[in-house]
Formats: C-alpha cells, structure tokens, sequence
C-alpha cells in the first residue's frame, strides 16, 4: 500500500489561507486523500502510523492464508 505526504500547493489553497501564510501537508493513501494537517511533522507521523497498521493487517492476512493452507494439506 502505498502512503505519501505532499505540501498543497498554492493552486488548491483558498485565499484567505493563503493571504494568512497557512501551509497544509496532504496525506494520501492509494490516491485517496485521507489527511491534512498543519504541519508536517503531524503529516508524517499519521503516514508512519498508516504504514505500520497495513504492516499489521498484512501480516495477519498472511498468517491466515498460511493456516488455511496447512489445513487444506491435512484434508
């Protein structure tokens, strides 16, 4: 799965935020926004925990097709 952090550019900003001198970190996962934060730290912090959570969900998707297999074997 693939996780990035992106600064938004200036043409997605709104007005006021830009006039303000807000910056915003983008986090996508598969192409899909699904966070936005004030700074980047944040934003990389929540790409970190993303990645860790499919990590997880990974590992136990492969344990569970392992097992499916050993009892596949003894059938």
């Amino acid at each position: 799965m693939t996780v990035k952090v992106s600064e938004r550019d200036d043409a997605h900003m709104s007005h006021e935020g830009l006039a303000a001198g807000v910056r915003i970190w983008d986090v996508y996962q598969q192409d899909l926004l699904v966070g936005m934060f004030h700074n980047e730290h944040d934003a990389l912090a929540y790409q970190h925990e993303l990645e860790a959570q499919e990590a997880v969900r990974a590992e136990i998707h492969h344990g569970a097709m392992s097992e499916s297999g050993k009892l596949a074997n003894l059938a």
